[in-house]
């Protein structure tokens, strides 16, 4: 094998060499791929105001939900090949008091964040008197007002045969 000379320096150094150009590599890699703790924290200041919304649909309470989104904002839900509209508002004052005992689940819920906007896509259950009623993907759009999120629209599908979860 003919090797030029510079290229032949002691086992040793260019073993430690090496070790030091994997570990900076491998290092730098795990930092790109791992989230950072400032991610982490904004994917739980986006996800808050999601899951205000749905703990205020379960207390039926309108003004719970009106203080999670912006009230002009839209809703679009699909049911049964027909899509249901109205806005943010209108779906909170539907919210009346009722016997049955609601609950909207969400599932490793995936965050997008850049700047003031962020997106929400999530499975979720909904559930009447602890029984799943429906299941489906939602997907909720947020904007950040004065450093508080609020949801800007909310879409979502629904079906009924539903994974146990």
């Amino acid at each position: 094998m003919n090797r030029l000379p510079h290229f032949q320096p002691r086992h040793g150094l260019l073993m430690n060499a090496r070790s030091l150009a994997i570990s900076a590599f491998t290092v730098l890699g795990l930092a790109t791929a791992m989230p950072s703790s400032a991610a982490d924290g904004d994917d739980k200041a986006v996800l808050a105001p999601v899951q205000a919304f749905f703990d205020g649909m379960a207390k039926y309470d309108s003004a719970a939900i009106r203080a999670t989104v912006q009230p002009e904002g839209s809703v679009a839900l699909l049911r049964k090949g027909k899509v249901v509209r109205m806005t943010l508002g209108e779906f909170a004052d539907h919210m009346k008091p009722a016997k049955d005992r609601i609950e909207e689940r969400m599932y490793d819920p995936l965050v997008r964040v850049d700047g003031d906007i962020a997106f929400v896509w999530a499975s979720y259950d909904f559930l009447v008197n602890g029984q799943v009623k429906h299941c489906g993907t939602d997907a909720v759009n947020l904007v950040r007002i004065d450093g508080h999120w609020l949801i800007a629209g909310i879409a979502d599908n629904s079906r009924d045969t539903c994974p146990a979860r």
